[in-house]
């Protein structure tokens, strides 16, 4: 399985397009994607929302663009997955998202899922032990579960001005800071990563590179 933790993209701009471009590749190519589009509060079923996804991922080679029913029986959306290369985690709410995730069952299925999974910003953040999660409104920032598909702890859209509270959240467990338009890549137990990510940890941070190794086991959660 390879993941892809997007920091965040405006779908609008395709400002990741390189990053999918990519994840697209290591499914094969032309590959059939299920989308997820749980995370927002009503849903995202809207036909402009969905059109601009679908004409996004068929530029960039996709075969097929199916899009998950949240209200679909269980064996029909494991089926889909199972039949598809690349699964598709879309922003929105992290909380809503997991706790969809989790009572539909999709939590045990995408973890025997063996194709590619790419989540932007809250369908990252899904993917992790613990997410990080900032309020916009608040500026504040709160630590919720996630789907444990990985064992490590993330923030996406990333800025320096998160800084001083990531330092403190890193005393306990090391955790990934990925900006927009920035993508940290998991593969069995190798993580590499594209444009700016950070890695905090016992207060330090610093910016992952193209070369960055280190054993997953040290900056696991726990």
């Amino acid at each position: 399985m390879i993941q892809y933790f997007l920091g965040g993209e405006n779908i609008v701009r395709r400002d990741a397009r390189e990053i999918n471009a990519r994840a697209f590749l290591d499914a094969g190519g032309v590959p059939d994607v299920l989308v997820f589009s749980w995370a927002r509060a009503s849903f995202d079923r809207s036909y402009k929302r969905r059109k601009r996804v679908f004409d996004y991922f068929r530029s960039l080679g996709a075969d097929s663009v199916e899009f998950a029913d949240c209200s679909a029986p269980k064996d029909e959306i494991a089926m889909k997955i199972e039949l598809s290369d690349l699964v598709y985690l879309t922003g929105g709410i992290p909380s809503v998202l997991v706790s969809r995730l989790k009572t539909r069952g999709v939590d045990r299925m995408l973890s025997k899922y063996r194709g590619v999974i790419v989540g932007r910003s809250a369908g990252a953040l899904a993917l992790c032990k613990k997410c990080v999660v900032t309020d916009r409104k608040s500026d504040t920032i709160s630590v919720i579960d996630g789907l444990g598909l990985v064992d490590f702890v993330a923030k996406v859209h990333y800025t320096a001005s998160n800084d001083r509270i990531l330092r403190r959240l890193s005393d306990e467990n090391p955790l990934f800071a990925i900006s927009s338009a920035s993508a940290l890549l998991h593969t069995n137990d190798d993580v590499s990563v594209i444009g700016e990510v950070y890695l905090f940890r016992k207060g330090e941070k610093t910016r992952l590179t193209a070369s960055f190794s280190y054993p997953l086991a040290d900056i696991s959660y726990g």
